[in-house]
Parts: structure tokens; C-alpha cells; sequence
């Protein structure tokens, strides 16, 4: 760093730089902590200063503060995020940081058991019959100097939460809007045992038809595809920020959807997510043993088979972003109408309300004839996807969002469509009611 040249590298020199010399060193010092290398250097009689400073391997704070920069401003790093932070520049991720306060005693040996049953079917490694637990252990690499690594508890610990308070799943079946909750649940494990509870407890108490997460190769055509569903849960428990809030799995009429703490790796976008892309866990130890059970592939292709599985039930493309500190994953339901739609060769609607007649009793004629074809182009958006915004709806039909919002604030009027909740977290509902 240089006081005292231009942008372009022209000496233009320094009145006070003796102050100089003796300030910046100490304020280095006071404020950050760090040692800085201040040198007086001279061009054509004008003095200008060098700072050098030295790569330091841990994170520095301004007044005991830590802060990142995203694009051209400052952000303050908190809580998980610190943490995390913290824990990439030492080398080291939150699942490889050995659990002082647990023990063998806390491994629970029927999670073991069925791990290594899984494990030899899809022959990911090579372990004797009569392997110990601690051995095994340390063969996944999930100790370290005697002690369980946090990944060994949320693996297979009796009783994760006693460690880290927020492993639980939270379940809800909703109504319209995100306050209308009808009931919810609440799923608390290891994660080899919560892979299987959390589908029991879907099957039980919240899918209309039960499908079967074992078999893979099943689509299910009542409701939503398993292998989406599947993948959608397994990716939140491997990925997940477990220092974080809750993951929380919610069930509307017509989604289903998966939100867990923690946000995209660094380097991978959300489009990075529609096509081959490297694989970059958040908590490479989980992931790593949950490859060797066969549960995830350790190429990146979770989003794709939710995305393939979704192609192949012919239902709308999922949504997959990163929302309120973390990622959500969301399906919607199928019908044979919304198949119709979106498959292949004859069976594809023309008429983007064709569907809809039978489905709301929506007269199509009447609503093309009064107020355009945006209209119907609009009412096929929100079918969709009752979250949609006015500026999605835009672009998705290539109008302004002028003319979508005129022509919405037409449709609600006639009672063809209203919105239920705030403008910024509500959906929207298509009615029975007829035009005029």
C-alpha cells in the first residue's frame, strides 16, 4: 500500500509524512493487532510512504470486530458466520473439530449397525465383520487423538441435541399463507437415524399417498417424485449449518419444500446449480461417510436429480436458491393435468388454460376475450407457482411489469385471482368465481 501516489502511479507526495511514520505503526497495532512495515521512500523531492504488511493464517479484527467485504461494501460477520470464517482460515471445517465433551459411550450402536449395513451393499468400503466401533471410527476418520469429532456425533451419536441444541427437523403442513399452520412436528436424531425417520414421519402424518424412499427407481405419479424428495432431505442433512437454526421441511397444498441454515459454498451460483458442477460440502467429514453408505454421489449432482426427477414426473422446474441466510429446495405437486403440461410430444397443452377450466372452473373465453392473452398467460404463471412475484411473472411472458400489473389488478377485481398475505411474503390464490 502507498500514501501519497495517484491511481495512476504518479508520485504527487506528502506533507506530514515524520507524523506518518510514527502513527500508522501504532494504529496497526492498537486497532488491529498486526505489525505493519512502514517505509519513507522519495521521487523528484516528493516523499510518499510504502506499508507492508505480512499474510497473517488467522483472522484479524478491527476493535474486536470481524468484518468481510462483499462487492464494494462491508459487512460484519456474526455467529455462524464468524464462526465458520474462522474456522476456513485455520484449515479447518465445523464437522473436523473433535467434541471435548463427548465419549464413546455417547455412539449409539444400532445408528453403527445399520451403517455398516448400507455400507456393504453399495461395497464403498472395506471394513472386517467384527470391526469395534472405535476402530471404525477411526478409520472414517472420525477421531482425533482419542477424542469424537463432531461429525462421529451428528453421525451416530445417541443423543446429538445434548451437544448442539438445533440438529432437530422441523416439519409443518400449512394452509394458504405461512401463518395458517394446520400442525407440525418436530423429528430429533442422528442423522443415519433421522434419513429414515423423517420419511416415516412424512408417510404417517403429512403426503396424502406414502411413497417409498427405498425404491429408487419408483416414480411416484400421485403426488410428488421420491427420488426429488429424497435427495432434497438428504442434501439438507449433509449440507446443513448445524450451529444454525432448525431445517425445516413445509407442506402447502400444492409444494413441497426443504430450508436449511447455511448458504451456497463460495464459487458455486444458483445457476451453477442447473448443470455439472464441483462438489464443495459444507461438512466434508459427514459427507464423506454418508458417500461411503451410499446415501449422496460425490459429484455435485444432488440438485440434478432433483431437477431430472422433477423433468421425469413431468412437473414444473423445482426452485432452488438461497433465501434468509440459507438454501431452499422446493417441488410442486403433480397432477395429470400439470403432466400434460409439461410433457413431451402430444400429450403437451397448447392452451396454457386449457388445464385450468376443469381445475377452477375458469371460463377461458371470457377471460381472453375481456382482458387479453397476458391474462391467461399470467393465471398459468400463478398455477405454477403461487409465490411468484410481478416482476417473475414479467419476465417469465416477456411483458412489463406495467402491463402484468394492470392486468392483475383486472383479474382481482373480476375475483379470478386475489392475493392472500403482504405483498413481500404472501401467494396467490386462483378462485371459482367467473368473470362478467
Amino acid at each position: 500500500m502507498y500514501i501519497g501516489i495517484d491511481d495512476k502511479g504518479k508520485v504527487t507526495g506528502i506533507d506530514n509524512h515524520n507524523k506518518l511514520l510514527e502513527d500508522i505503526p501504532n494504529k496497526f497495532r492498537d486497532i488491529l493487532g498486526v505489525y505493519a512495515e512502514v517505509n519513507l521512500q522519495e521521487e523528484k523531492g516528493k516523499h510518499y510512504l510504502e506499508i507492508i504488511v505480512p499474510r497473517y493464517d488467522v483472522p484479524i479484527s478491527v476493535r474486536g470486530k470481524y468484518y468481510v467485504r462483499t462487492g464494494s461494501t462491508l459487512q460484519e460477520l456474526k455467529g455462524p458466520a464468524l464462526n465458520e470464517f474462522i474456522l476456513k482460515r485455520t484449515g479447518k471445517t465445523w464437522d473436523d473439530i473433535p467434541e471435548q465433551r463427548a465419549s464413546i459411550d455417547d455412539i449409539d450402536e444400532s445408528s453403527i449397525k445399520q451403517f455398516l449395513k448400507d455400507a456393504r451393499i453399495v461395497k464403498r468400503i472395506n471394513v472386517e465383520d467384527n470391526i469395534g466401533i472405535p476402530d471404525l471410527l477411526e478409520k472414517l476418520r472420525l477421531l482425533e487423538d482419542g477424542h469424537l469429532k463432531r461429525a462421529a456425533i451428528v453421525l451416530f451419536g445417541k443423543d446429538p441435541g445434548k451437544f448442539y441444541p438445533n440438529i432437530a427437523i422441523k416439519i409443518g403442513k400449512f394452509g394458504e399463507t405461512d401463518a395458517d399452520l394446520k400442525f407440525h412436528e418436530v423429528v430429533e436424531s442422528n442423522l443415519i437415524q433421522l434419513k429414515a425417520g423423517i420419511g416415516e414421519m412424512l408417510n404417517a402424518k403429512f403426503f396424502i399417498h406414502p411413497i417409498d424412499f427405498m425404491g429408487m427407481q419408483r416414480v411416484e405419479l400421485d403426488e410428488y417424485p421420491v427420488a426429488a424428495v429424497r435427495e432434497m432431505i438428504l442434501n439438507a442433512l449433509v449440507h446443513r449449518n448445524y450451529m444454525g437454526a432448525p431445517t425445516q421441511i413445509r407442506l402447502y397444498d400444492d409444494n413441497f419444500s426443504v430450508w436449511n441454515d447455511g448458504g451456497l459454498p463460495e464459487g458455486i451460483s444458483e445457476e451453477d446449480l442447473k448443470k455439472v458442477h464441483r462438489s464443495k460440502p459444507k461438512n466434508p467429514l459427514l459427507a464423506d461417510v454418508c458417500f461411503k453408505a451410499g446415501y449422496i454421489d460425490s459429484w455435485g449432482r444432488g440438485t440434478i436429480k432433483i431437477i431430472e426427477a422433477c423433468k421425469e414426473a413431468r412437473l414444473p422446474e423445482p426452485v432452488l436458491k438461497e433465501e434468509q441466510g440459507g438454501f431452499l429446495s422446493k417441488i410442486f405437486k403433480g397432477t395429470e393435468k400439470v403432466r400434460r403440461k409439461f410433457g413431451e410430444g402430444t400429450e403437451k397443452t397448447k392452451d396454457p388454460l386449457t388445464a385450468l377450466r376443469d381445475k377452477y372452473g375458469i371460463n377461458v373465453e371470457k377471460i381472453r376475450d375481456k382482458y387479453g392473452i397476458s391474462a391467461e398467460e399470467i393465471i398459468a404463471q400463478i398455477d405454477l407457482d403461487s409465490e411468484i412475484t410481478v416482476e417473475e411473472i414479467a419476465k417469465k411472458i416477456d411483458k412489463s411489469e406495467s402491463t402484468v400489473e394492470k392486468t392483475i389488478k383486472k383479474l382481482r377485481d373480476a375475483g379470478v385471482i386475489k392475493r392472500v398475505g403482504s405483498r413481500k411474503t404472501g401467494r396467490w390464490k386462483i378462485q371459482i368465481k367467473l368473470p362478467n
